[in-house]
């Protein structure tokens, strides 16, 4: 189903704004607020890259959708697309995976960058809730000893163990937390209503025309072969402990179910699904025989050492609509629409 095959809703005249559009998630996000009828501001680093903003062009089309062009690192440039809405979905991030300072080029702009934009926040009356999209990497990472163990949102990733032991892209994980940290306790200086999302692995479909986004590379790289993206999987259970995943539409959608549940506060983890490298492979395996699936591993990845739990947000009364077949259907989909995997050759 095409972006323009979608009902659209026009009722209302709420408005949003989604800080990051260029991302994946973000312009699902921004889909559902159409199609609920919001108008919408998005913000951009770069509004004159078209291969960037080409899905954004297509979301033009569904509704009221205007393109703000704002940096992370640059406080005043929030104040004109925040201004007037009632909600901000926080869901940009700076990623550098090559990184040989995460210091600088990852934790201090995404600290710098959310208390950028709840100033703007602060100065915009109209605004009742920011939500700020975290990662499960502030939460599940530790040197604790599995399995068995579940995560919930009384967790916080250990910060001394990371900058200590300096796995594998060390830089993200702590970048994420303590830009989730700085902001809660800015909002919470400050008055400002704040919930937290905090996201497994994103999968399912995308928007983007350009190149398929981060996670769902590293999800399809037991197919794809890709050594990057396979290293980054792997790693990422050594680190994570599992690897949990949640589709990009359930994420879309727990965001806005989240801004406009009442009750809501605090953190919610978003995860439907937890599982292991070998266990994905076996999956893939049997539900995709046409296709070379990897199946060698180490040891240390033979099984997950935790899982992540989502009782809290089920609990407000969210529902998960997508399983692991269903976003592994899609994203089979997508990376065959692209060329980007090829069959078995009989």
């Amino acid at each position: 189903m095409t972006i323009m095959d979608q009902t659209i809703v026009t009722t209302g005249s709420k408005k949003a704004c989604v800080i990051g559009g260029t991302g994946n998630l973000a312009s699902i996000l921004i889909k559902h607020l159409l199609q609920s009828g919001y108008k919408v501001n998005t913000t951009v680093r770069d509004p004159e890259n078209e291969k960037k903003m080409s899905h954004l062009r297509l979301l033009q089309e569904l509704g009221d959708l205007k393109i703000f062009k704002a940096d992370l690192t640059d406080e005043e440039s929030f104040n004109s697309p925040i201004s007037g809405c009632e909600y901000v979905f926080h869901v940009a991030t700076p990623i550098n995976f090559t990184s040989e300072d995460p210091e600088k080029d990852m934790i201090k702009p995404a600290i710098q960058g959310v208390i950028n934009v709840l100033k703007s926040c602060l100065k915009s009356k109209s605004i009742k809730r920011v939500i700020y999209t975290s990662s499960a990497a502030a939460v599940s990472i530790n040197n604790l000893s599995g399995p068995g163990l579940v995560m919930n949102e009384e967790n916080w990733t250990d910060i001394d163990f990371l900058t200590k032991e300096k796995p594998f892209n060390w830089g993200y994980p702590i970048s994420k937390m303590l830009a989730e940290k700085a902001a809660c306790k800015f909002a919470e200086e400050n008055m400002i209503n704040l919930v937290t999302v905090v996201p497994a692995l994103i999968a399912g479909n995308s928007l983007l025309s350009d190149s398929p986004p981060s996670s769902l590379s590293l999800s399809m790289s037991l197919i794809t072969g890709k050594e990057m993206h396979l290293i980054g999987l792997k790693e990422m259970q050594k680190l994570s402990g599992s690897i949990s995943f949640v589709h990009v539409d359930d994420l879309a959608r727990a965001h806005l179910f989240l801004a406009e549940k009442e009750t809501a506060s605090g953190r919610y983890i978003c995860c439907a699904y937890n599982t292991s490298v070998p266990e994905i492979a076996d999956f893939l395996t049997q539900r995709y025989p046409k296709y070379n699936v990897l199946s060698e591993f180490e040891e240390c990845l033979s099984s997950a050492k935790l899982t992540l739990s989502s009782e809290k947000l089920i609990n407000e009364g969210f529902r998960f609509e997508y399983g692991i077949n269903e976003m592994y259907d899609q994203m089979i989909e997508y990376f065959e629409s692209k060329g980007l995997i090829k069959a078995k050759e009989i």
